[in-house]
This record gives C-alpha cells, structure tokens and sequence, in this order.
C-alpha cells in the first residue's frame, strides 16, 4: 500500500511542475500585462513584480530539476518494479503451481486414504473376528485339555491305589512245612479263616517272646470285638535247631491256639523268600548263636492273601484294632 502511495505521488509531481511552467510562461509572454499596466492600476509596485519574477524563474529552475529527477528516479524503478512484478508473478506462478500439485498430491493421498479406508474396512473386521474366533478356540482346546489331564490324573490315582491289592498278591505263596504236632501242612489247610504269621525261632532272646506274647493278647482282643477267631501261626527260621518238639514245646508257652511250623533250610528259605523275610545267622560258636531276622506280622485273608503287614511299633490295642478294621472292611 507504501509503495502504491508513493508511486503516485511520483506520477503527479511532473504534473503539478507543468502546470507551474504554464504559469510561469504566460506570465513572460508578451500577451501578459506589463508592469506599467499593473502599476497603471495601481495593484503592485515595479520592484515587487520584478522581485516575483524572479521568484517564479528560480522556482520554475528547481521544479525542472526536480521532474528530472523524479523521471530518472521513475525509469530506474520501472524495471526493478517489473522484474519485481514478474518476481512475483513468477512466484504466484510457482506457488499456484506448488499449490496445484500439493492440491493435487493432496486430493490424491485423500482420494487414495478414502480407497484405502473403504477397501480397509472389511479386512480389518474380518481380521478382529479371525483373532476373537482364534482365542475362543484356544481358550476351549485349553480348557478340554486340562479337563482331559486332570481326568487322567484321577484315572492314574485310581489304578495307583487299586494296585497294592494286586501287589499284595506278591507278598505270599505256596508253601509245604510240618507242623508243631509232626503233620505236614501247605497254605490251604490255613485257608477259611483269618491268619496271622509271625516268622522268628526258638533260641531269641527277647524279641520273639515278646511279639509273640503281643500277638497272643490280640487274638483274644480280636474275638471280643469282632467276634473272629484269627489262627496265629509261627514259623522257625532256624530249622538247624528248631525241631518239630522244639518248636512244639515253645509254642504252647505263648497261646493254645498258636501253631507251630518248620521244615528243612530249603524248604524255610523258600517260604521266607514268598514272603519277603529277611533272617541270617549273626553270630555261631559251635551250637550257640542268634539270627537276624525281620520283625513284621502278616495278616493273611480267608483265602490265604495278603492283606496287611504290622512291625514292631504296633502295640496290643493298635494291632488289634488294625485287624478289626481289616476284617470289617473285608466283610464290606
């Protein structure tokens, strides 16, 4: 706006300073009124006409020099306007043609984003519907596969607690000894009822004595409460020195119903080992020494099986109510 003012004012400088030379060319001219005429009329004196006269002239010689300089000034500044206004026609042009492309480029990025989002949209809610049906179907094959496992794990448990039944079957077997009264006898004389076998021999010191007087006491504990009549049975491991009257003799000391069992070294291996026995000589002076022996009773079922075994630290009460608990869970 500076700039358009200024230019103006430029324009009409020349303008203002022609119509001054008019003037003051028709004040010279020789049609204009002389000072005599002026004086005549009695308007100015001589010496101020001459005296504005001359003003005029040096007046009239500045406005020359000044639209001399205002046209130079206006035709240096012609061409640097021009270059000016092509600069920036120039620039226009650019930045319309920037502008275009960017327009351009721009309604193309948007033509293609609003392709892309018209052409994204159903992927994208096909895909969130693959990725929800996904983990639905492993949420469900986890939770089958756990229910399948813990399944298993009962079914394991099951079989693992059925199984000493089977075990127990280990435990026991045939066998052929002689009884306490010279008859010989095998497992299936002692089947029909329930049995109690403790393995030991006659020359113990303590040990034996007192198992078989705690086995005593419960037999007749086991009559009271179950009301069974549970046949004990002692077998020698020493069949060196455990005779048929060995064996007779020292039996009878503990119960009447206590039977007494022995036989030959091969025949007592064989029976100790049916029934997981362990029994060794520790120490032997010519007749005199001891034998190492296992300190456990087995209850054998009416039909000669094993049911359960009782060690040491089983008193007359706990053994008794242990077979009491046997029988009644048998009988169920």
């Amino acid at each position: 706006m500076a700039s358009a003012l200024c230019r103006t004012a430029s324009r009409l400088r020349p303008v203002q300073l022609c119509h001054r030379f008019r003037a003051v060319s028709d004040l010279l001219s020789p049609s204009s009124p002389s000072p005599a005429c002026i004086s005549d009329h009695g308007d100015f004196s001589l010496p101020r006409s001459m005296f504005t006269l001359s003003c005029g002239i040096e007046r009239l010689r500045m406005d020359q020099r000044r639209l001399l300089s205002t046209s130079a000034s206006d035709s240096t500044s012609k061409p640097s306007s021009g270059e000016s206004e092509a600069k920036s026609s120039g620039e226009n042009e650019k930045s319309g043609g920037s502008e275009g492309s960017d327009g351009g480029g721009s309604d193309q990025k948007s033509d293609r984003a609003s392709g892309k989002h018209a052409r994204g949209a159903p992927v994208s809610w096909m895909s969130f519907f693959l990725l929800f049906a996904t983990g639905a179907g492993l949420v469900y094959y986890y939770d089958r596969e756990k229910k399948r496992h813990i399944e298993d794990i009962n079914t394991n448990s099951k079989a693992v607690k059925e199984g000493p039944s089977a075990g127990k079957a280990a435990i026991g077997g045939p066998f052929s000894l002689i009884r306490d009264d010279g008859k010989r006898i095998t497992e299936k004389d002692l089947m029909g009822k329930w049995t109690i076998l403790y393995f030991g021999f006659t020359h113990c010191p303590d040990i034996c004595p007192d198992e078989l007087i705690k086995l005593a006491a419960a037999i007749d504990k086991i009559k009271e409460k179950a009301g069974v009549d549970v046949v004990p049975v002692f077998i020698s491991v020493d069949p060196e020195r455990d005779t048929v009257q060995q064996v007779h003799e020292y039996v009878k000391e503990f119960h009447p119903k206590l039977i007494g069992l022995t036989g030959t070294p091969e025949e007592i291996k064989s029976v100790a080992r049916s029934y997981r026995v362990y029994y060794m000589k520790t120490e032997e002076e010519d007749s005199d020494y001891l034998v190492d022996h296992s300190i456990v009773m087995y209850l054998m079922s009416p039909e000669m099986n094993f049911v359960k075994f009782y060690g040491k630290n089983h008193d007359v009460d706990s053994l008794t109510d242990g077979v009491v608990k046997e029988i009644r869970q048998y009988r169920k």
